[in-house]
């Protein structure tokens, strides 16, 4: 189950530096290289990617406790909303660094 992580997430940097690569060709850099907005970008979708698998595994770990412990104790819910709520967070963090970096460009 890690290797289909690790594929997607070598699948994604992949993708982020082709289109680097395509930022830079696009703009008519001398160099050939990647210019300011393509690593820019490039830093944008790290952190929106990151972000979302990371939120995506929390909130899996999280949603199985929270689901057993709201079986078992029902006031409990409460508590564990807070939980995944704070998982969730972690997406909306990078999505807001990414927007951030994205004004950038």
């Amino acid at each position: 189950m890690k290797s289909k992580y690790v594929f997607a997430f070598t699948l994604c940097l992949l993708l982020l530096f082709a289109g680097a690569g395509v930022v830079s060709a696009q703009e008519g850099s001398a160099a050939g290289g990647v210019t300011d907005s393509g690593w820019i970008a490039l830093a944008a979708g790290i952190a929106m990617a990151g972000s979302a698998l990371g939120a995506g595994m929390a909130i899996s770990a999280t949603g199985v406790a929270a689901a057993g412990a709201t079986a078992e104790k029902p006031e409990s819910f409460g508590r564990v909303l807070i939980f995944v709520a704070l998982a969730e967070a972690i997406a909306i963090y990078g999505l807001l660094i990414a927007f951030m970096l994205w004004t950038k460009i």
